[in-house]
C-alpha cells in the first residue's frame, strides 16, 4: 500500500477549531464496493497555510505534519526551502520528532508575500519514507504603510478664460499595502487653494476626482491679467478615505492668451530724413500690448499700409518697437513729405471679438542737399559711320543737375582726339572722320570718357562712359593683283591662266566678294576673266594667241554700298609650256638658247656639283699626304705658296725629343721663300689628290688690284661644265679684293719676309753661327721675346 502524510493544523488568529487540528486520514485508494475494481492512486492536496504579517507572538506554530506509512522505528521530518535553507533564513524551523512547522520572526508582507517550501519524512538511516510535501504560507496583509505622492510638487497649466469642467493635470499616489484590499484603497482631497497675487479670487475654482485624482475647474473667471498661478495643497488617504493619509501639493499657472490688441503710444509721429540715402533706422514706433510680456501673444509685428518703396519697418525683439527704415533713397525734387499708415498686430490670432487693430500716423520730412549732376544714360551709345563729316553732332543733352545747378562737360579721356564736347551744354560733336582700324576700337566700338561737373557745389562731378559703335563704310577701293604674269598659248591649256586677286583695306562688308572685268571691249573679245570664288578670278584667253607680251585692262571692284572700283594694266606674257605647265621661255632666260637641257640633267648636273663641294671639305679635313707640304704652307686643292705657312708654330717651351719631321730641309729655301720656283705639278704625288694650276695669292689683305674676270656665260655643252667651274674657283682664289682680308686670324702666319719656314728648321739646320736672327726683330711685337732670345747683343 502508498503511505500517505497526516496533517494537522493549529489554531491559526483564534478561527482555528479543535477538530480541524486533527483531521482525518485520506485513503483514496481504497475501493467503494466489495466487486473486483481498479485503484486510483493520488496525493493529499494541503491547502496553502495564509499567516498574518507583523504577527508579535512568534515562535508560533504554523503546521503539523506526520507519515502514516507503517514503521517501527523513530520518523524524522526535515524542511527546505526559502526562509528556512534559502534567502531570507531563519523565518521557519520544523520539530524533526513532532512534525510541527513554526514561524521564528515576524513577516513582512511588502517584503515575501509568500513562501514555498518542502517537507520530508526520513528514517534514521536517511532513507525517505515519503515522497516530499509542498507547503506553501500566504502573508496576510495589514494597513501598516501610508501611500505617498509620486511628486513632491505637482505642476500643471489652465489657459486664462477655461470654461469650468476643464481638465488641469492629474496627480498620483501610491500604496504598499496589497492592492487587492482596502488597505491601498486611495481616495484624493483638495485641503486648500491659495491665489498669486494672494486673495486674488476668494472662490473655489479647482476641483479633485476621488478616485483618479485628475484636477479640473470648478467656475469661471480665470484672467491671467488678475490672478497668475494657483497653489493647491492636496491629501490622498487609503482604506478608501478612512485609513492612513497623506499631503501633497500642486502649483497651477493661468497661460496667456491673445485677448489684447497692440496699441500705439502715442499715434502720430514726425520724423525727418535726408535725401539720397539709405538709412537703417529713421525712427521708431512704440506699441504696447498687455499680453504676457516676451511671448508670442505680446510680440507685435508692425505693417506700413502704403510704403511706397521708399519705407520698411521691422520689430525690436527686445523693446517690441517698430524700427523705421529707408531702402530706397528719397529725393527732395521728387517728393518733400511722406505720410505713412503703420498698424500694429500681433503675430498670433486675436481671440478676443471686442478687441480692434490699431494704427499710428508717421510723416516724414525729406531734408534737402546739395546733388551729384546725373546722366540719363550710362554708358552713352552712339552709332556712327567710321567716314563721320567733321563737326557732325553725335549726342546732345546727356545729364542733369537735380538741384537745377550749373553744369560743366569735359572729355577726360579721348585716346584718338576725334570728339569735341561743348562745355556749357555737352553736346558732342566728331572733330574728325573715325578710323575703324585704330587700335583702341574694339569691336568696332571707341570708348571715351565724360564728365559733368556742379559748378554751385564745390566741385560735385559725375562721369559715364560714351561708346561710339562704328560701322564700316566703302573708304578704299580695292587694288587688283598680280599686275604682271605669264599665261600658255596651248590651246590644251585653257583650264590655265593668270590667277587675279585684290586686297581692300576696307572690312567686310564693304569689301570682298569682288568683281572682275576686262575694261576694254576689243580686248575683251580675245580674253576673259573666269571667277573663281569671293576673292580671286582667272584671266584666260579665248582663242589661239602667239606668244608675246600683251596689256589687259583689267576693272575690280567691291561690294562696298557704294561700289568702288579701280582700273589696273595686267601685263601678260604668252609663252609654250613644258610638261610641267611652266613656260619655256623662263628655262631659256637662265641656261641659254643653246643649252638645250632637261630639268632631269639640270638634277644631275647640280648633284654633280654637291659632290664635288663634298669632295673638297673632306680635302680640306686631310691634314696632307707628307710633313714637308704641310710644313710649307702648301694647300691641298688651291696650291701651295711659299709665303703662306701655317699651322707651324707649336709649344714654344717644348724641349728635346728630337723633330718629328726628321726628313732634311734646305734652308736657304726658307730664308728666301719669294726667290722660290713654284714646284711643278709632278712635285705632288699622284695620290695626294691636289689640283694643278697657279698658286693663290694672299688672302690677308686687299691688294687693290684688278679683280679677275668671270665667266659671263655658262657654256652651252653640259660637258664643258666641269671647266666652267674650274676658271670660275680660279678666278674667285686669285681675287684680292674679297674677304676674308678683314677678319680675324690664327697666328700661324708668321709675316711676310720671313726667311724661316718654321722654329723647328731652325733649330735642326746648321749652328748658330751659320745662322742669322735679325730678322726676328722684323716680325713685330708679338715676337719681340722671341727676339731677344736669339739677339748676340
Amino acid at each position: 500500500s502508498r503511505p500517505h502524510i497526516k496533517i494537522s493544523v493549529g489554531l491559526l488568529l483564534n478561527q482555528v477549531t479543535q477538530s480541524d487540528l486533527n483531521p482525518a486520514v485520506l485513503h483514496p485508494w481504497r475501493h467503494k464496493s466489495a466487486g473486483p475494481q481498479v485503484r486510483v492512486k493520488r496525493d493529499w492536496i494541503i491547502p496553502p497555510i495564509r499567516v498574518s504579517e507583523n504577527s508579535k507572538q512568534v515562535p508560533e506554530d504554523l503546521v503539523q505534519i506526520k507519515s502514516d506509512k507503517v514503521f517501527t522505528g523513530e520518523v524524522i521530518y526535515m524542511l527546505e526551502g526559502p526562509g528556512v535553507d534559502q534567502d531570507p533564513k531563519g523565518l521557519f524551523e520544523i520539530d524533526e520528532k513532532t512534525g510541527w512547522i513554526k514561524s521564528k520572526m515576524p513577516l513582512d508582507r511588502e517584503k515575501h508575500k509568500s513562501f514555498k517550501l518542502k517537507a520530508f519524512a526520513l528514517s534514521p538511516s536517511g532513507e525517505r519514507l515519503e515522497s516530499p510535501t509542498t507547503i506553501e504560507i500566504y502573508v496576510l496583509d495589514q494597513n501598516d504603510h501610508r501611500p505617498e505622492f509620486t511628486q513632491k510638487e505637482f505642476i500643471g497649466t489652465i489657459p486664462e478664460f477655461s470654461v469650468p469642467g476643464t481638465s488641469v493635470m492629474q496627480v498620483t499616489a501610491i500604496d504598499s499595502d496589497d492592492p487587492m484590499t482596502e488597505n491601498a484603497a486611495l481616495s484624493y482631497f483638495i485641503v486648500e487653494q491659495e491665489s498669486i497675487p494672494p486673495h486674488s479670487i476668494n472662490k473655489t475654482m479647482f476641483g479633485i476626482n476621488n478616485k483618479t485624482g485628475v484636477i479640473y475647474t470648478r467656475d469661471v473667471g480665470l484672467d491671467r491679467d488678475v490672478v497668475q498661478s494657483f497653489k493647491l495643497t492636496l491629501q490622498v488617504a487609503d482604506m478608501s478615505g478612512m485609513g492612513l493619509t497623506a499631503t501633497g501639493r500642486a502649483i497651477i499657472h493661468i497661460s496667456d492668451i491673445n485677448n489684447h490688441a497692440p496699441k500705439f503710444h502715442p499715434t502720430t509721429y514726425n520724423i525727418n530724413a535726408m535725401e539720397n540715402k539709405y538709412i537703417a533706422e529713421l525712427g521708431r514706433v512704440n506699441a504696447t500690448d498687455k499680453d504676457q510680456k516676451g511671448g508670442d501673444n505680446w510680440r507685435i509685428k508692425y505693417t506700413i499700409v502704403n510704403p511706397s518703396g521708399h519705407f520698411a519697418i521691422r520689430t525690436d525683439s527686445v523693446s517690441n518697437q517698430g524700427i523705421i527704415s529707408v531702402v530706397k533713397p528719397l529725393d527732395y525734387e521728387s517728393q518733400a513729405e511722406y505720410r505713412l499708415i503703420v498698424k500694429a498686430e500681433n503675430e498670433v490670432r486675436l481671440k478676443s471679438p471686442y478687441e480692434q487693430i490699431h494704427s499710428a500716423t508717421v510723416t516724414v520730412r525729406v531734408m534737402n542737399e546739395n546733388e551729384a549732376p546725373v546722366f540719363y544714360k550710362n554708358p552713352i551709345k552712339v552709332t556712327v559711320a567710321e567716314s563721320i563729316v567733321p563737326g557732325t553732332v553725335l549726342v546732345s543733352d546727356i545729364a542733369h543737375d537735380p538741384d537745377n545747378a550749373k553744369l560743366r562737360f569735359e572729355i577726360i579721356q579721348d585716346p584718338e582726339n576725334w570728339l569735341a564736347i561743348n562745355h556749357g551744354t555737352g553736346q558732342i560733336t566728331a572733330r574728325r572722320s573715325f578710323n575703324i582700324r585704330s587700335p583702341h576700337v574694339r569691336n568696332n566700338i571707341y570708348s571715351a570718357i565724360v564728365k559733368v561737373i556742379d559748378q554751385d557745389a564745390g566741385g560735385i562731378s559725375a562721369t559715364a562712359t560714351l561708346e561710339v559703335n562704328l560701322w564700316e563704310t566703302n573708304d578704299y577701293p580695292p587694288v587688283l593683283i598680280p599686275l604682271s604674269g605669264t599665261v600658255c598659248s596651248d590651246r590644251d591649256r585653257d583650264k590655265l591662266g593668270l590667277l587675279l586677286s585684290a586686297v581692300d583695306e576696307d572690312m567686310s562688308p564693304q569689301a570682298d566678294p569682288f568683281t572682275f572685268y576686262i575694261a576694254d571691249q576689243i580686248v575683251a573679245a580675245n580674253w576673259t576673266i573666269i571667277t573663281l570664288n569671293e576673292t580671286h578670278a582667272v584671266l584666260q584667253p579665248l582663242i589661239d594667241i602667239e606668244k608675246g607680251e600683251f596689256s589687259i585692262p583689267v576693272v575690280v571692284s567691291d561690294s562696298g554700298s557704294p561700289s568702288l572700283s579701280s582700273n589696273a594694266l595686267v601685263n601678260v606674257t604668252v609663252c609654250p609650256c613644258d610638261s610641267f605647265g611652266d613656260c619655256k621661255s623662263y628655262t631659256a632666260a637662265i641656261f641659254g638658247t643653246k643649252m638645250g637641257i632637261s630639268f632631269i640633267a639640270l638634277m644631275i648636273i647640280m648633284g654633280c656639283i654637291a659632290l664635288l663641294l663634298l669632295l673638297l671639305v673632306l680635302a680640306v679635313a686631310v691634314k696632307g699626304c707628307t710633313r714637308q707640304n704641310i710644313r710649307k704652307g702648301r694647300g691641298l686643292l688651291v696650291g701651295a705658296s711659299d709665303d703662306d705657312i701655317r699651322d707651324n708654330v707649336f709649344h714654344y717651351d717644348e724641349q728635346g725629343g728630337g723633330e718629328e719631321d726628321e726628313d732634311a730641309f734646305n734652308i736657304d729655301f726658307l730664308r728666301n721663300p719669294s726667290d722660290m720656283v713654284p714646284a711643278p705639278a709632278s712635285f705632288f704625288p699622284q695620290d695626294c689628290g691636289l689640283p694643278r694650276g697657279k698658286q693663290p695669292l694672299r688672302k690677308d689683305a686687299p691688294y687693290n688690284l684688278p679683280s679677275p674676270t668671270y665667266p659671263r656665260k655658262p657654256p652651252g655643252d653640259p660637258t664643258d661644265i666641269e671647266n666652267f667651274i674650274n676658271v670660275g674657283l680660279d678666278a674667285a682664289d686669285n681675287d684680292p679684293n674679297v674677304p676674308p682680308y678683314d677678319t680675324a686670324l690664327i697666328y700661324d702666319y708668321e709675316g711676310d719676309g720671313s726667311v724661316a719656314g718654321s722654329l723647328s728648321s731652325i733649330a735642326s739646320m746648321g749652328s748658330d753661327g751659320d745662322q742669322d736672327y735679325d730678322y726676328l726683330n722684323d716680325w713685330g711685337p708679338r715676337f719681340k721675346k722671341l727676339a731677344n732670345m736669339y739677339d748676340p747683343r
